[in-house]
């Protein structure tokens, strides 16, 4: 459900999410920073793992530590197994129509990197038009930049209106029949905006052109279904899922995925090699995955997902839109503070800045009092710019936030700005 829209009284909503108990999960949450009880509220940067997740990687390193897919022995059977059912469980989070649809990398950046050296070196000439919205993490950026200089494509913006949300009627006007492929943001991290992407994507292929969506800030908030978003590519990240970092995934459309080159060379993703004749590649998903991968962190991403079910990703959606909600109505009182993006969709990220405050003073400021948020340009230094800023301050919010944790942030930053001005 979108985050600016409660369907429950905050009561309600509080009484069935179990939030204390749910916080025993993550170890990490009983530390004290500076002598304060630790109030983590940079969950868009990267998220806290919950112990199930943790001692995967005990159990891996001292039981099944092995190479996978190529051994015959005991071991490689096991850490195979395990690998290839993370693969099936992201299938079903992301309702896949098929498992071999579902290619792990490094993050989100790689698998944005992957489609743009793959399908859109092979695909993309001068004179085709790459969308991409104002909203952009820099890794939906940079990457069409850098073939857009070889290639000679052309990138537009599509713009954002004054609240943060993406100018639509802007963007039916930028499509028409050069326009190949749309790359867009689920939900800005910058900002919290929720985007329309299945609107979006079908409004793109009615002009032929594919979709990309960036999915990193999506997942960890809301339901995804690629089949219903009609996404021809979708990407996102196991650390901002409750999961370990070095680990993401790109789902991508069955034909185009057979249909796209490997992108990089190396172990598993070939079936022949020869000095004589034409090498010859593996079928998807190997194909795209050359070399050792991260087989802990692959099997740690099943279980961060796992636990994700076992809370329920409404559940998380609907109290993280209470917290939200809660921080906004609060540092909305706040004199000279400004927030950017006030959206009607909005996920649980509460970005601003302080009237006569640098950003990076209050961030190190609030750290002292134990309070973790993030502060700079959040990797989307043309959106803050457009905004007429350098850096904003960015509260993020999870599932194991509390209402109490948001006053403590709250009265931290009320006694931070009286020290900065």
């Amino acid at each position: 459900m979108p985050h600016s829209v409660i369907e429950k009284p905050t009561e309600l909503v509080n009484a069935a999410f179990n939030v204390a108990a749910l916080r025993n999960d993550f170890p990490i949450l009983k530390r004290e920073v500076h002598g304060k009880p630790l109030v983590y509220l940079d969950n868009a940067a990267t998220s806290q793992t919950p112990q199930q997740v943790i001692d995967v990687f005990s159990d891996y390193y001292s039981r099944y530590n092995a190479n996978i897919h190529r051994g015959l022995h005991t071991l490689s059977d096991e850490a195979t197994a395990a690998f290839e059912a993370t693969r099936h469980r992201v299938k079903a989070f992301l309702n896949a129509e098929d498992a071999r649809q579902i290619i792990f990398t490094r993050g989100t950046t790689e698998a944005i990197n992957l489609v743009a050296q793959s399908w859109g070196r092979t695909q993309l000439a001068a004179g085709d038009e790459v969308l991409i919205s104002m909203l952009e993490h820099h890794s939906n950026i940079v990457p069409w930049q850098l073939l857009a200089a070889e290639i000679g494509f052309t990138i537009k913006v599509i713009p954002v209106e004054a609240n943060g949300a993406l100018d639509l009627a802007a963007y039916r006007a930028l499509l028409n029949e050069r326009t190949k492929l749309v790359a867009v943001n689920h939900v800005s991290n910058a900002l919290g905006t929720i985007n329309p992407v299945k609107e979006m994507a079908a409004l793109a292929h009615q002009q032929g052109a594919l979709i990309l969506v960036d999915g990193a800030q999506a997942t960890p908030h809301q339901m995804v279904d690629v089949q219903d978003i009609d996404a021809d590519f979708y990407a996102f990240s196991g650390h901002k899922v409750y999961g370990p970092t070095g680990v993401g995934v790109l789902y991508g459309k069955k034909a185009l995925l057979e249909a796209m080159p490997p992108w990089q060379g190396g172990g598993e993703m070939i079936k022949t090699v020869s000095f004589d004749v034409a090498t010859t590649f593996a079928e998807i998903p190997h194909k795209f995955e050359a070399g050792t991968p991260a087989i802990a962190e692959v099997i740690a991403l099943g279980s961060a997902l796992d636990w994700m079910d076992s809370v329920g990703v409404d559940a998380i959606s609907a109290w993280e839109a209470v917290l939200l909600n809660h921080a906004t109505e609060e540092v909305s009182r706040i004199d000279g503070l400004r927030i950017l993006g006030t959206a009607p969709n909005k996920a649980g990220v509460l970005s601003f800045v302080v009237d006569g405050a640098h950003s990076q003073d209050i961030g190190l400021l609030i750290d002292q009092l134990g309070v973790a948020i993030r502060t700079g340009h959040h990797c989307a230094q043309p959106l803050l710019h457009h905004f007429g800023v350098d850096a904003t301050c960015r509260a993020s919010f999870a599932a194991y936030n509390t209402l109490e944790e948001v006053d403590i942030f709250v009265a931290a930053l009320n006694r931070v700005i009286g020290m900065v001005r």
